[in-house]
Formats: structure tokens, sequence, C-alpha cells
């Protein structure tokens, strides 16, 4: 049971974190700044990247 309630927590943290990093890349300071140098934050990636990673643990463990 704990194996199922972590992999839930895991999937609501990592959506979470997939909405947070989205949100800041698509913030109004980030298109400015991809506009005019190309270069996306560091914290959408991390967010992003650590939302998908989190979502796929989470269902790793649901199994």
């Amino acid at each position: 049971m704990n194996k199922k309630l972590f992999g839930m927590v895991m999937i609501i943290v990592g959506i979470a974190l997939a909405m947070w990093g989205y949100d800041v890349y698509d913030s109004a300071g980030s298109q400015v700044s991809r506009a005019l140098s190309g270069d996306t934050p560091i914290e959408a990636w991390f967010g992003l990247g650590g939302g998908v990673l989190c979502i796929l643990l989470g269902l790793s463990r649901l199994k």
C-alpha cells in the first residue's frame, strides 16, 4: 500500500512541477528573453524535466 501511495504522491508532485515549469517557460519575461537572446530560463527546464521524471517514477510505483 505504501508503494501505491508514494506513486500517487509522485504523480501529483510531477504534475505540479510540470505546470510550474510551463508557467515559467510561458511567462512574459521568458518570452522576451527568448526573443532577444534565444535562451530559455533554467527554472523552466528543471520544472518540466523534474515533472516528467516524477510522473514516470510515480507511474512505475503504481504497477
